[in-house]
Protein backbone atom coordinates (compact mmCIF):
# COMPACT_ATOMS: atom_id res chain seq x y z
CA UNK A 1 0.00 0.00 0.00
CA UNK A 2 1.80 3.27 -1.04
CA UNK A 3 2.06 5.61 2.17
CA UNK A 4 -0.06 8.69 1.36
CA UNK A 5 1.49 12.19 1.66
CA UNK A 6 -1.65 13.43 3.46
CA UNK A 7 -1.55 13.34 7.24
CA UNK A 8 -2.22 16.32 8.64
CA UNK A 9 -1.31 18.70 11.23
CA UNK A 10 0.29 17.50 14.18
CA UNK A 11 1.95 19.85 16.37
CA UNK A 12 2.31 17.59 19.59
CA UNK A 13 4.93 15.08 17.17
CA UNK A 14 7.18 18.38 16.12
CA UNK A 15 7.28 19.88 19.28
CA UNK A 16 8.49 16.83 20.70
CA UNK A 17 10.95 17.14 17.58
CA UNK A 18 12.35 20.20 18.63
CA UNK A 19 12.56 19.43 22.26
CA UNK A 20 14.85 16.44 21.18
CA UNK A 21 17.13 18.72 18.78
CA UNK A 22 17.01 21.20 21.64
CA UNK A 23 18.84 18.54 23.79
CA UNK A 24 21.38 18.23 21.32
CA UNK A 25 22.14 21.69 20.76
CA UNK A 26 23.15 21.72 24.73
CA UNK A 27 25.76 18.46 24.29
CA UNK A 28 27.06 20.38 21.07
CA UNK A 29 27.55 23.72 23.13
CA UNK A 30 29.19 21.52 25.97
CA UNK A 31 31.17 19.61 23.68
CA UNK A 32 32.34 22.85 22.01
CA UNK A 33 33.44 23.86 25.70
CA UNK A 34 35.63 21.10 26.29
CA UNK A 35 36.70 21.62 22.90
CA UNK A 36 37.88 25.52 23.60
CA UNK A 37 39.23 24.50 27.21
CA UNK A 38 41.32 21.69 25.64
CA UNK A 39 42.97 24.29 22.98
CA UNK A 40 41.89 21.31 20.59
CA UNK A 41 39.49 23.58 18.23
CA UNK A 42 42.47 24.30 15.63
CA UNK A 43 43.89 20.75 15.50
CA UNK A 44 41.47 20.18 12.28
CA UNK A 45 43.26 22.53 9.46
CA UNK A 46 40.43 22.30 6.94
CA UNK A 47 36.73 22.04 6.79
CA UNK A 48 35.35 18.94 5.03
CA UNK A 49 31.51 18.45 5.40
CA UNK A 50 31.66 15.18 3.41
CA UNK A 51 35.37 13.06 3.98
CA UNK A 52 35.19 15.25 7.30
CA UNK A 53 33.04 12.60 8.47
CA UNK A 54 35.44 9.58 8.83
CA UNK A 55 38.79 10.35 11.27
CA UNK A 56 41.92 8.95 10.04
CA UNK A 57 41.92 5.48 10.09
CA UNK A 58 45.91 4.94 9.86
CA UNK A 59 48.78 5.58 10.97
CA UNK A 60 49.84 7.53 7.52
CA UNK A 61 46.41 9.27 8.01
CA UNK A 62 47.12 10.49 11.43
CA UNK A 63 50.91 11.59 10.08
CA UNK A 64 48.82 13.25 7.34
CA UNK A 65 46.72 15.54 9.73
CA UNK A 66 49.45 16.35 11.90
CA UNK A 67 51.85 17.40 9.56
CA UNK A 68 48.96 20.19 8.56
CA UNK A 69 48.69 20.80 11.91
CA UNK A 70 52.66 21.64 12.27
CA UNK A 71 51.96 24.91 9.95
CA UNK A 72 49.68 26.77 11.83
CA UNK A 73 51.41 29.37 14.28
CA UNK A 74 49.29 27.31 17.81
CA UNK A 75 51.89 24.66 16.74
CA UNK A 76 54.72 26.57 15.93
CA UNK A 77 54.13 28.70 18.94
CA UNK A 78 52.93 26.99 21.77
CA UNK A 79 52.48 23.40 21.01
CA UNK A 80 55.93 22.80 18.95
CA UNK A 81 57.23 19.33 20.19
CA UNK A 82 53.40 18.04 21.19
CA UNK A 83 53.57 13.94 20.51
CA UNK A 84 51.51 12.55 17.70
CA UNK A 85 49.10 10.30 20.49
CA UNK A 86 49.00 14.51 22.11
CA UNK A 87 47.93 15.60 18.82
CA UNK A 88 45.23 12.50 18.56
CA UNK A 89 43.31 14.03 21.46
CA UNK A 90 42.85 17.07 20.38
CA UNK A 91 41.59 15.77 17.18
CA UNK A 92 39.37 13.61 19.07
CA UNK A 93 37.67 16.68 20.65
CA UNK A 94 37.46 18.83 17.62
CA UNK A 95 36.10 16.32 15.62
CA UNK A 96 33.72 15.24 17.88
CA UNK A 97 32.32 18.93 17.93
CA UNK A 98 32.23 18.85 14.36
CA UNK A 99 30.05 15.63 13.99
CA UNK A 100 27.58 16.51 15.97
CA UNK A 101 27.27 19.66 14.47
CA UNK A 102 26.28 17.80 11.64
CA UNK A 103 23.56 15.59 13.65
CA UNK A 104 22.24 18.49 14.99
CA UNK A 105 21.84 19.81 11.15
CA UNK A 106 20.21 16.29 9.78
CA UNK A 107 18.22 16.15 12.95
CA UNK A 108 16.53 19.19 11.42
CA UNK A 109 16.57 18.84 7.86
CA UNK A 110 15.03 15.08 7.69
CA UNK A 111 12.31 15.33 9.88
CA UNK A 112 11.62 18.84 8.36
CA UNK A 113 11.17 17.39 4.97
CA UNK A 114 9.35 14.65 6.47
CA UNK A 115 6.66 16.67 8.26
CA UNK A 116 6.89 18.91 4.93
CA UNK A 117 6.03 16.14 2.58
CA UNK A 118 3.44 14.60 4.88
CA UNK A 119 1.81 18.31 5.35
CA UNK A 120 2.38 17.66 9.67
CA UNK A 121 3.18 21.57 9.92
CA UNK A 122 0.72 23.76 10.92
CA UNK A 123 -0.52 27.04 8.78
CA UNK A 124 2.11 29.70 9.91
CA UNK A 125 5.25 27.50 11.45
CA UNK A 126 6.66 26.13 7.59
CA UNK A 127 8.77 29.50 7.53
CA UNK A 128 9.72 29.38 11.38
CA UNK A 129 11.41 26.11 10.87
CA UNK A 130 12.86 26.64 7.85
CA UNK A 131 14.63 29.41 9.74
CA UNK A 132 15.85 27.34 12.39
CA UNK A 133 17.03 24.78 9.88
CA UNK A 134 18.86 27.22 7.91
CA UNK A 135 20.32 28.75 11.36
CA UNK A 136 21.79 25.16 11.88
CA UNK A 137 23.98 25.78 8.05
CA UNK A 138 24.46 29.23 9.29
CA UNK A 139 26.23 28.14 12.38
CA UNK A 140 28.59 25.63 11.03
CA UNK A 141 29.45 28.61 8.23
CA UNK A 142 30.29 30.46 11.56
CA UNK A 143 32.16 27.51 13.01
CA UNK A 144 34.82 27.57 10.29
CA UNK A 145 35.01 31.26 10.16
CA UNK A 146 35.88 31.24 13.55
CA UNK A 147 38.65 28.19 13.07
CA UNK A 148 40.20 29.85 10.25
CA UNK A 149 40.69 33.03 12.20
CA UNK A 150 43.28 30.86 14.00
CA UNK A 151 45.09 29.20 11.33
CA UNK A 152 47.59 31.77 9.92
CA UNK A 153 48.45 34.74 11.99
CA UNK A 154 46.97 33.59 15.20
CA UNK A 155 47.62 31.32 18.21
CA UNK A 156 44.00 30.93 18.89
CA UNK A 157 40.93 31.59 17.40
CA UNK A 158 39.26 35.17 17.27
CA UNK A 159 37.50 35.78 20.43
CA UNK A 160 34.71 38.04 18.63
CA UNK A 161 34.02 34.94 15.95
CA UNK A 162 33.68 32.62 18.76
CA UNK A 163 31.29 34.77 20.53
CA UNK A 164 29.19 34.71 17.00
CA UNK A 165 29.57 31.07 17.19
CA UNK A 166 28.07 30.05 20.76
CA UNK A 167 25.34 33.22 20.30
CA UNK A 168 24.25 31.65 17.43
CA UNK A 169 23.99 27.91 19.16
CA UNK A 170 21.77 30.02 21.74
CA UNK A 171 19.70 31.80 19.72
CA UNK A 172 18.66 28.69 17.81
CA UNK A 173 18.36 26.98 21.29
CA UNK A 174 16.12 29.45 22.59
CA UNK A 175 14.04 29.04 18.94
CA UNK A 176 13.84 25.96 19.60
CA UNK A 177 12.69 26.18 22.95
CA UNK A 178 10.20 28.93 22.19
CA UNK A 179 8.63 27.20 18.62
CA UNK A 180 8.28 23.68 20.57
CA UNK A 181 5.90 25.43 23.54
CA UNK A 182 4.44 27.42 21.03
CA UNK A 183 3.48 23.77 18.96
CA UNK A 184 2.46 21.84 22.47
CA UNK A 185 0.01 25.00 23.13
CA UNK A 186 -1.14 24.82 19.87
CA UNK A 187 -1.70 20.58 20.48
CA UNK A 188 -3.94 21.38 23.54
CA UNK A 189 -5.70 24.10 21.61
CA UNK A 190 -6.21 24.48 18.03
CA UNK A 191 -7.35 27.87 18.39
CA UNK A 192 -4.06 28.81 20.99
CA UNK A 193 -1.74 31.51 18.60
CA UNK A 194 1.99 31.90 19.19
CA UNK A 195 3.08 33.72 22.36
CA UNK A 196 4.25 37.15 22.17
CA UNK A 197 7.51 39.10 22.48
CA UNK A 198 6.57 41.48 25.39
CA UNK A 199 8.79 44.78 25.97
CA UNK A 200 9.79 43.27 29.82
CA UNK A 201 10.80 39.86 27.39
CA UNK A 202 12.97 42.32 25.16
CA UNK A 203 14.87 43.87 28.24
CA UNK A 204 15.56 40.53 30.09
CA UNK A 205 17.06 39.21 26.57
CA UNK A 206 19.24 41.97 26.64
CA UNK A 207 20.72 41.96 29.99
CA UNK A 208 21.04 38.16 29.50
CA UNK A 209 22.86 38.77 25.77
CA UNK A 210 25.18 41.09 27.57
CA UNK A 211 26.17 38.67 30.07
CA UNK A 212 26.18 35.44 27.66
CA UNK A 213 28.67 37.91 25.15
CA UNK A 214 30.55 39.09 28.03
CA UNK A 215 31.11 35.21 28.95
CA UNK A 216 32.07 34.63 25.45
CA UNK A 217 34.40 36.87 25.46
CA UNK A 218 36.45 35.86 28.58
CA UNK A 219 36.16 32.55 27.40
CA UNK A 220 37.76 33.47 24.51
CA UNK A 221 40.92 35.47 25.73
CA UNK A 222 41.31 32.84 28.71
CA UNK A 223 40.07 36.12 31.08
CA UNK A 224 39.04 33.33 33.44
CA UNK A 225 42.28 32.73 34.64
CA UNK A 226 43.26 35.89 35.44
CA UNK A 227 42.22 35.75 39.07
CA UNK A 228 41.47 32.79 40.96
CA UNK A 229 39.66 34.22 43.94
CA UNK A 230 36.28 35.38 45.12
CA UNK A 231 34.41 38.45 45.35
CA UNK A 232 37.86 40.67 44.84
CA UNK A 233 40.42 39.88 41.80
CA UNK A 234 43.58 39.25 43.58
CA UNK A 235 43.09 40.87 47.03
CA UNK A 236 41.18 43.88 44.91
CA UNK A 237 37.41 44.72 43.78
CA UNK A 238 38.56 46.38 40.45
CA UNK A 239 41.61 44.57 39.52
CA UNK A 240 45.04 45.91 38.95
CA UNK A 241 46.33 45.15 35.43
CA UNK A 242 43.68 46.93 33.23
CA UNK A 243 45.46 48.34 30.26
CA UNK A 244 43.53 51.46 28.69
CA UNK A 245 46.49 52.46 26.60
CA UNK A 246 44.28 51.33 23.31
CA UNK A 247 41.34 53.65 24.08
CA UNK A 248 37.80 52.50 25.76
CA UNK A 249 36.73 49.93 23.17
CA UNK A 250 39.65 48.41 22.40
CA UNK A 251 39.96 47.59 26.34
CA UNK A 252 35.97 46.77 26.93
CA UNK A 253 36.33 44.31 24.06
CA UNK A 254 39.69 43.04 24.33
CA UNK A 255 40.85 43.23 27.68
CA UNK A 256 40.90 40.12 29.93
CA UNK A 257 41.42 41.68 33.39
CA UNK A 258 38.49 44.41 32.69
CA UNK A 259 36.15 41.60 30.58
CA UNK A 260 36.71 39.20 33.70
CA UNK A 261 35.24 41.92 36.12
CA UNK A 262 32.63 42.84 33.92
CA UNK A 263 31.86 39.21 33.66
CA UNK A 264 31.82 38.62 37.44
CA UNK A 265 29.63 41.46 38.33
CA UNK A 266 27.40 41.75 35.36
CA UNK A 267 26.17 38.44 36.33
CA UNK A 268 24.31 40.01 39.43
CA UNK A 269 21.84 42.24 37.17
CA UNK A 270 21.34 38.86 35.15
CA UNK A 271 20.67 37.39 38.47
CA UNK A 272 17.70 40.16 39.38
CA UNK A 273 16.54 40.33 35.71
CA UNK A 274 15.41 36.64 36.47
CA UNK A 275 14.25 36.84 39.38
CA UNK A 276 12.12 39.49 38.66
CA UNK A 277 10.78 37.37 35.60
CA UNK A 278 10.42 34.34 38.43
CA UNK A 279 8.25 36.54 40.60
CA UNK A 280 6.48 38.03 37.71
CA UNK A 281 5.72 34.22 36.87
CA UNK A 282 5.31 32.75 40.18
CA UNK A 283 2.28 35.65 40.19
CA UNK A 284 0.32 34.59 37.20
CA UNK A 285 0.70 30.90 38.60
CA UNK A 286 3.21 29.28 36.74
CA UNK A 287 5.41 27.17 39.50
CA UNK A 288 7.59 25.23 37.36
CA UNK A 289 9.08 27.55 35.27
CA UNK A 290 9.37 29.48 38.61
CA UNK A 291 11.33 27.00 40.40
CA UNK A 292 13.69 25.91 37.15
CA UNK A 293 14.74 29.52 37.02
CA UNK A 294 15.31 29.41 40.69
CA UNK A 295 17.25 26.38 40.62
CA UNK A 296 19.05 27.25 37.13
CA UNK A 297 20.42 30.56 38.40
CA UNK A 298 21.39 29.26 41.70
CA UNK A 299 23.50 26.51 40.03
CA UNK A 300 24.80 28.78 37.49
CA UNK A 301 26.29 31.35 39.99
CA UNK A 302 27.61 28.77 42.28
CA UNK A 303 29.53 27.06 38.73
CA UNK A 304 31.09 30.54 38.08
CA UNK A 305 31.99 30.85 41.52
CA UNK A 306 33.82 27.42 41.56
CA UNK A 307 35.38 28.27 37.90
CA UNK A 308 37.09 30.63 38.75
CA UNK A 309 38.43 29.55 42.55
CA UNK A 310 39.26 26.51 40.66
CA UNK A 311 41.56 28.27 38.13
CA UNK A 312 39.12 27.35 35.20
CA UNK A 313 39.06 23.33 36.28
CA UNK A 314 37.89 21.87 32.85
CA UNK A 315 35.03 19.93 33.94
CA UNK A 316 33.46 22.63 36.13
CA UNK A 317 34.40 25.34 33.40
CA UNK A 318 32.26 23.26 31.13
CA UNK A 319 29.27 22.40 33.80
CA UNK A 320 29.23 26.38 33.91
CA UNK A 321 28.54 26.23 30.13
CA UNK A 322 26.29 23.52 29.63
CA UNK A 323 23.92 24.67 33.08
CA UNK A 324 24.35 28.17 30.91
CA UNK A 325 23.07 26.91 27.87
CA UNK A 326 20.21 25.25 29.85
CA UNK A 327 19.29 28.41 31.63
CA UNK A 328 19.06 29.94 27.88
CA UNK A 329 16.59 27.28 27.31
CA UNK A 330 14.50 27.74 31.16
CA UNK A 331 14.91 31.42 30.33
CA UNK A 332 13.07 30.96 26.79
CA UNK A 333 10.74 28.73 28.27
CA UNK A 334 9.37 31.17 31.09
CA UNK A 335 9.58 33.94 28.63
CA UNK A 336 7.25 32.38 26.45
CA UNK A 337 4.67 31.32 29.61
CA UNK A 338 4.76 35.05 30.27
CA UNK A 339 4.19 36.36 26.53
CA UNK A 340 1.07 33.73 26.38
CA UNK A 341 -0.70 35.32 29.32
CA UNK A 342 0.36 38.86 27.75
CA UNK A 343 -1.39 37.94 24.25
Amino acid sequence: MALSPVSGPRPAALARWLWLVALLVIVVVGVGGITRLTESGLSITEWRPVSGVIPPTNEADWIEEFEKYKQIPEYKEINKGMSLDAFKAIFFWEWLHRILGRIVGAAMLVPLAWYAWRRAIPPGYGWRLFALTSLVGLQGAIGWWMVASGLEYRVDVSHYRLAAHLLTALFLLAGLVWTARDLSALARDRRARPARLTGFAVGVIAIVFVQLLLGAWVAGLNAGQVANTWPLMNDHLVPEGIDWTGGVWLTVTNDPFLLHFLHRWWSWVATAALLWLALRLWRRGARSEVWLLVAGVAVQMALGIATVLTGVALWIAVAHQVVGAILVAIVAAGLHREGRRAG
